[in-house]
């Protein structure tokens, strides 16, 4: 059995329980070495096989996997934040499927997520902010037509950006071209929720310069959008003033 489970967004106790459980009883946990905090290696038990997938292809994990499974072994695939963001899993579900593998996935604590905490915002806030894009800037791997930064840059959205730190000139220039107005808050978070964190706010105007002057090219994440800027709005979920299925309105 092969369990696909979420590191978490870098810190070592941010793991689910359950993550955490799998790794303990894992005989091979094959870890993205390049991303994954290796504290995380303190849960597996005595005696574990280690594999560093940061120097492995596609089919070196594979071939792994199909050695451990032909022993009768339990194989825990670790990923940094949850797998199904940026996590280059569903090439490795497909290769378990062609062979007959078994698996399941664990989700994990995103660094999307890691990266709200260190600012202490919300991404959602009424009126302001009601959805977030979770995207990144087209590099060595394009992007689809219609889902470029300057694509979704005049949605009004929280947009947070996954590996475009090296690229931060590329998207403040999109961001701009796409509607944000460089006065719009903005930050970088660097290892969000590692013992190192660096949170670095800034507008879309000053991002490249930010990036550049704090030499941040990866582990990073580029959050964009009015909810980083002060802007205060209460809900209504909490609001005397509004009915819910489980109060009356009390203006």
């Amino acid at each position: 059995m092969v369990h696909f489970v979420g590191a978490g967004s870098g810190a070592a106790d941010l793991i689910t329980v359950r993550g955490a459980k799998l790794l303990s009883e894992a005989d091979v946990i094959i870890w993205a070495g390049s991303l994954v905090n290796p504290a995380l290696l303190t849960y597996a038990r005595p005696g574990c096989e280690l594999h560093d997938s940061a120097r492995m292809t596609l089919e070196g994990v594979v071939a792994v996997i199909r050695e451990a499974e032909a022993a009768g072994k339990t194989t825990v695939r670790l990923h940094t934040g949850d797998p199904c963001l940026f996590g280059a899993v569903r090439e490795q579900f497909d290769a378990l499927d062609a062979l007959g593998i078994e698996y399941d996935v664990c989700p994990g604590v995103s660094a999307f997520c890691g990266a709200a905490a260190a600012l202490k915002c919300e991404y959602t806030l009424p009126e302001i902010a009601q959805s977030v894009v979770v995207a990144r800037a087209a590099g060595r791997t394009p992007v689809p037509d219609g889902q470029a930064i300057r694509d979704f840059a005049g949605s009004g959205s929280t947009l947070v950006l996954f590996l475009s730190a090296a690229l931060a000139q590329d998207v403040q220039a999109q961001l701009i071209e796409g509607g944000c107005s460089p006065d719009t808050p903005a930050a970088v978070v660097c290892r969000a929720t590692w013992p190192d964190e660096k949170v670095l706010r800034c507008t879309v105007g000053t991002l490249a310069q930010t990036v550049l002057d704090n030499d941040i090219s990866k582990t990073a994440l580029i959050v964009v959008g009015k909810a980083l800027g002060g802007y205060r709005a209460r809900s209504r979920l909490y609001d005397p003033g509004f009915s819910t299925g489980y109060r009356e309105a009390n203006p």
